[in-house]
């Protein structure tokens, strides 16, 4: 048996945390988040970026790895929120491959510039 592919294991966590939304917020933490949210997920991602950080500053691989999934999965939360789909975010970070970082912000810019909002 092959382990899931990592887009896999997105996808399916995002199917567990879709199936807490509107659930019982005593028993389901997603649920109680979501029942806060925006401010409480918001919150979350915040706290965790910044233990991700502090990780990373310490440079200790296991707590960094344990971080980033935290933060991940609070990312995932906030994306359940709004209706969106971890596999819209792998989406744009494909399109995304192969282009510099910075002509790829030089574009955004631009279109931003296009649509009048800089």
């Amino acid at each position: 048996m092959t382990a899931p592919s990592s887009d896999r294991v997105l996808a399916d966590l995002a199917d567990v945390i879709a199936s807490r939304r509107g659930g019982d917020p005593s028993s389901s933490y997603v649920a109680r988040l979501l029942a806060r949210a925006p401010d409480a997920v918001l919150k979350k991602i915040g706290e965790e970026a910044t233990e991700t950080v502090m990780a990373a500053k310490d440079g200790a691989p296991e707590r960094i790895v344990a971080e980033t999934a935290d933060l991940w999965f609070h990312c995932l939360v906030m994306l359940a929120q709004y209706g969106l789909r971890p596999e819209q975010v792998l989406a744009e970070l494909r399109r995304r491959a192969g282009t510099s970082g910075i002509e790829e912000k030089a574009a955004r810019k631009a279109e931003a510039r296009e649509r009048g909002e800089g």
